[in-house]
């Protein structure tokens, strides 16, 4: 227990340096030297706790931001998660474009897709215990939300939607509420029998 609790202080030591240096200049051109000279520590014991920078980006976004909505298990509580996740990119918003211009989208997806893919699908989840929907359908909804939800976020964050975070997070509720009580109603018995040919 108390070597984890070290090997989190140590993270969070070397995560602060990092940051220091991402509001002065893109990624790609920060070195590792840069960021274990800044909280006194030397390279070995930054290898030890990440495999490169991109890997120390992940965790710094997994334990300040995904783990905001990580949190919010409900569905009447994961709009607070993301109203703070929101919040958290807005005061950190130099550091996220910085990541932003310095890594592929590629990478930005693989950062927070997983963590979120899962917060979504228990939402998923809830919405449609009243459903006949499949693993197959409800892993194509999270899908198409989780997508929606990121590329809102980062146009939100680079200044294309001159929106607040509550408007935004409104909107997404109410349309993944209305979506899927949209499909309840068009599967429910009522519905298919208008939908039958007479005979």
């Amino acid at each position: 227990m108390e070597e984890m609790l070290h090997t989190d202080t140590t993270k969070r030591l070397l995560t602060e340096s990092l940051k220091r240096l991402m509001a002065q200049k893109p990624l790609n051109k920060i070195s590792i030297r840069e960021i274990t000279e800044g909280c006194g520590v030397n390279r070995q014991t930054f290898y030890y706790h990440f495999e490169d920078i991109y890997d120390q980006v992940r965790w710094m976004f997994h334990q300040e931001a995904v783990k905001l909505l990580d949190r919010q298990e409900g569905i009447l509580v994961w709009q607070d998660g993301l109203l703070q996740l929101f919040r958290y990119l807005e005061e950190n918003r130099d550091i996220c474009l910085c990541a932003m211009h310095s890594v592929s989208h590629e990478h930005l997806r693989r950062f927070f897709q997983a963590d979120i893919y899962d917060i979504i699908h228990r939402v998923i989840d809830q919405l449609t215990e009243d459903l006949r929907t499949n693993e197959a359908e409800k892993d194509i909804l999270t899908h198409f939300y989780v997508s929606a939800l990121a590329g809102t976020v980062e146009s939100w964050l680079l200044g294309e939607l001159p929106y607040t975070p509550e408007t935004l997070v409104a909107a997404a509720d109410r349309i993944i509420q209305e979506h899927i009580t949209g499909a309840l109603i068009a599967r429910s018995p009522e519905k298919s029998a208008s939908r039958s040919p007479e005979l």
